[in-house]
């Protein structure tokens, strides 16, 4: 049977990390070397920090609206994280694929877990710290968060970190333009699998007389 993304020519791809692994950094430096990517933008009813847009970040909304919507299944995945929930919208995702624009999904493992039930297919990369006092750090730096926050982030780290395998790629975030190098290198591999291939370049494979095989 044919993997559900088969048929969209754009390609999905589905990036998670501990809190301050860098994930957000490497994945907004991969939008701005990458054409053709878009950065679904995910709906929480956790509050804006400082400085961050509704429909820019992410959409903002209460609980009830949010549980009442997930009701509907208008979301390809959702999760609750540090009491807050998190979704994607399934319409968003699917309208763009089928135009052949790529979409990125920057979610926790929860999330990427159920996104992997309906595009098997779909490339999962996990961001690895180089080590969990480097995590420290930077989320010390970052200051976007309390003392008790941040302690709660670490130690939901390692709980975090063990979905890990459960990925196709992993990078370790030591050097940035050595994972950001490594990024790219895997969104330019995943474009070459031989089903986004064929739903982008159609009429040559026909033409060619190239066809999917059967399982």
């Amino acid at each position: 049977m044919p993997s559900p993304i088969n048929g969209f020519s754009g390609s999905l791809f589905v990036v998670a990390a501990p809190s301050g692994a860098g994930k957000s950094t490497l994945v907004n430096a991969l939008l701005a070397q990458e054409p053709g990517i878009k950065l679904s933008i995910s709906t929480t009813t956790r509050p804006p920090r400082p400085g961050e847009q509704d429909g820019r970040e992410y959409h903002f909304t209460t609980a009830d609206d949010f549980v009442e919507r997930a009701g509907r299944e208008e979301f390809l995945e959702w999760a609750e994280v540090h009491g807050n929930y998190y979704g994607t919208s399934r319409l968003m995702v699917e309208k763009e694929m089928k135009t052949g624009t790529d979409i990125l999904l920057e979610i926790d493992w929860q999330g990427a877990r159920q996104v992997r039930k309906q595009f098997p297919d779909a490339a999962g990369i996990f961001i690895l710290p180089p080590s969990i006092a480097a995590l420290e750090e930077r989320l010390y730096k970052r200051g976007q968060d309390e003392p008790n926050v941040i302690t709660r982030r670490l130690l939901a780290a390692g709980g975090e970190i063990a979905h890990a395998p459960e990925f196709e790629y992993v990078i370790i975030n030591e050097e940035f333009n050595v994972a950001l190098s490594e990024m790219s290198a895997i969104v330019r591999a995943t474009r070459s699998r031989f089903a986004q291939q064929a739903a982008r370049n159609a009429s040559l494979f026909a033409q060619l007389g190239i066809h999917a095989q059967q399982s």
